[in-house]
């Protein structure tokens, strides 16, 4: 799996996660909501643990894979049910939301700026010059 491959799921995952933060702080006011988060640093970390070192080369698709497939982590939506922080059942603090909404902006930065640096590898490569 390319590196260009994971980068690209994880900016899916960090938009998805600022989805789902801003929908909890518009959200923050309705009775019996239950905040969400977006999970996928696990989902990734599992992912690579669970990768061999050594990928054979498939010619036929009648050959027997070897290695991990190119499959790439995607991130989950889940729930928190479990807890009550408002008297109408709402568990949505927005001062934690404004909070994880800024610790996203700035992942997602890291994120993009990682990607510029693999395509300006890339072109090195093609182009043979700085």
């Amino acid at each position: 799996m390319s590196t260009i491959n994971l980068l690209q799921s994880a900016l899916t995952a960090s938009s998805l996660r600022q989805q789902t933060i801003s929908n909890n702080i518009a959200n923050a006011e309705t009775p019996g909501y239950k905040g969400k988060k977006v999970i996928f640093e696990d989902i990734l970390q599992q992912h690579l643990n669970n990768q061999s070192n050594f990928t054979g080369n498939r010619t036929d698709p009648r050959h027997i894979l070897i290695g991990t497939t190119s499959q790439v982590p995607v991130a989950k939506i889940v729930e928190n049910s479990g807890t009550t922080m408002q008297n109408n059942g709402n568990n949505v603090d927005v001062d934690e939301e404004m909070t994880n909404m800024g610790k996203n902006a700035l992942w997602y930065n890291t994120l993009t700026e990682q990607v510029n640096s693999e395509f300006q590898k890339l072109s090195i490569a093609i182009k043979g010059r700085v």
